[in-house]
């Protein structure tokens, strides 16, 4: 993606997206997280059209993901529990059945509700949901690394992590579906301390769980439509695109 073409994508309108307004401003989960880490670059982003470089794609944690839900749709067609769900005495819990599932798994669709408050249309794409005998919804994320240590969700930075779950559920109880607080991390961590590499790369699997709480959602997206309806946020020291733009405007000569 060329930076023109990210530039010129559609940006914020107040008069048309702000609060009350007449056009509904479609929001991403990411999005959400972007504001929670800068509402200065947030407001970049999304109301002037300038985003930060994309990326470096992620791609073997992608193919991670795509054989992770390629192993749990064969277990969704049957309606049986997956080994590694049942060794951690989940008995009782299969992957959900959906006529949307694919739709909610995908990335520029997912799951959607209109937030009438803030006037925004937020989404986000799950990577998988289960279902429970009591019929509450669960909803997955699957991550994968590369360490040494054990994996945990303990980390600061995982907080990201965590409020990317409760957005999910969130979203999925607007849609009107019982949801459980307890969501679950199918973490993939790739083994080091084999001789060889022989093609092939092989992963200790844990499924960790945690506890959401959505509360701090609505106000939240209120919050972010009132900091794009405004005036730019100022520079957040504790930002690196802040700093690095700071920085690099002072020794540019064009």
């Amino acid at each position: 993606m060329s930076y023109q073409s990210i530039r010129n994508k559609k940006s914020f309108d107040p008069d048309k997206n702000g609060i009350g307004g007449s056009e509904p401003f479609k929001l991403s989960r990411s999005k959400i997280e972007n504001f929670w880490r800068c509402a200065r670059c947030f407001y970049m982003d999304r109301r002037l059209g300038v985003s930060e470089p994309p990326g470096f794609p992620f791609n073997l944690n992608k193919a991670v993901d795509e054989l992770l839900k390629k192993e749990f749709d064969i277990h969704r067609a049957k309606e049986t529990v997956h080994p590694l769900v049942a060794a951690y005495g989940l008995e009782d819990v299969v992957p959900f059945q959906h006529a949307d599932m694919d739709k909610w798994r995908h990335t520029f669709t997912g799951v959607q509700h209109y937030h009438e408050p803030s006037n925004f249309l937020v989404f986000g794409a799950v990577d998988d949901i289960w279902v429970n005998k009591d019929k509450e919804l669960i909803v997955v994320d699957y991550k994968a690394t590369s360490k040494n240590s054990e994996v945990t969700i303990d980390a600061p930075w995982q907080i990201a992590y965590k409020r990317q779950m409760e957005v999910y559920q969130w979203l999925l109880r607007q849609n009107g579906f019982t949801v459980s607080d307890t969501g679950y991390f199918v973490y993939c961590n790739g083994k080091q301390d084999k001789e060889a590499f022989d093609g092939k790369l092989e992963f200790d699997v844990k499924i960790l769980p945690y506890e959401g709480d959505d509360s701090w959602i609505n106000e939240t997206l209120v919050q972010a439509n009132t900091c794009l309806s405004g005036e730019m946020p100022p520079r957040n020291p504790n930002c690196e695109w802040c700093n690095y733009r700071k920085n690099a405007g002072a020794v540019e000569s064009d």
